[in-house]
């Protein structure tokens, strides 16, 4: 019998790297597969191109911009979707406060200073604060950042300015759903996750310790556990 399909849609700035650790624990459960996320700057485009690529049901998993992404899928397609990972993302309209980051960071962008953005932003705010020394960490970040590259950033971050508000979605979202962040998320806080998971009726929530935004590289391990045993649970 195949192995069921599991979607993976990486966050702003990453790509596949972001899920290496999960490709590798999980591919006994099922065959992993990473999209590209940045083939326009419409939400609803980059939904419809992935479900266009994809045949049959699938279960997905997305960090941050791919948990956003996740949720268009599940309004394209909710009959398609037998599973949702959703890691340090958020189901709200973006606030005032990331509008006007994220404005700034294509304005930066526009003047030759992406790299700044992806050393600054992606250290300090992204990453535990055990985490963000890391060389290695740090590398793998960054080195993601810039593989992604100036345009598909416009795009993704277009396209998360424009989103709509996932909240009336939740309750009828039955499939199950797993939701996992950080403690020390800045940018998806628990709390966000928390309210995320009171609105889905087949939800469950758990929170990393010591991580910040990018919990599949940060605590993969226990990450992979959780994922495993939910998984598991829920087939």
């Amino acid at each position: 019998m195949p192995l069921p399909l599991l979607l993976m849609i990486p966050g702003t700035l990453c790509d596949a790297t972001l899920f290496e650790p999960q490709i590798a624990a999980l591919s006994d459960l099922a065959h992993c597969q990473v999209v590209n996320h940045s083939v326009a700057d419409n939400l609803v485009e980059v939904a419809r191109h992935i479900l266009c690529q994809t045949e049959g049901h699938f279960a997905v998993m997305g960090l941050s911009y791919g948990g956003i992404i996740a949720f268009e899928l599940w309004r394209q397609a909710p009959h398609r979707i037998s599973k949702m990972i959703l890691l340090n993302t958020n189901h709200r309209l973006p606030s005032e406060t990331t509008r006007a980051t994220q404005q700034r960071f294509l304005g930066m962008a526009a003047l030759g200073e992406f790299r700044a953005i992806t050393t600054d932003f992606l250290k300090d705010a992204m990453l535990h604060p055990k985490h963000a020394p890391l060389t290695e960490m740090r590398e793998k970040v960054l080195k993601m950042a810039i593989n992604t590259g100036e345009e598909a950033f416009f795009s993704q971050i277009k396209a998360q300015l424009n989103r709509p508000d996932s909240t009336p979605d939740l309750p009828h979202i039955q499939c199950p759903v797993l939701v996992v962040t950080g403690r020390e998320d800045k940018v998806c806080t628990p709390q966000i996750h928390q309210e995320m998971v009171s609105l889905m009726p087949n939800a469950m929530l758990a929170i990393l310790e010591e991580c910040g935004h990018l919990s599949t590289l940060e605590q993969p391990h226990s990450l992979n556990e959780i994922i495993r045993k939910w998984w598991t649970a829920t087939t």
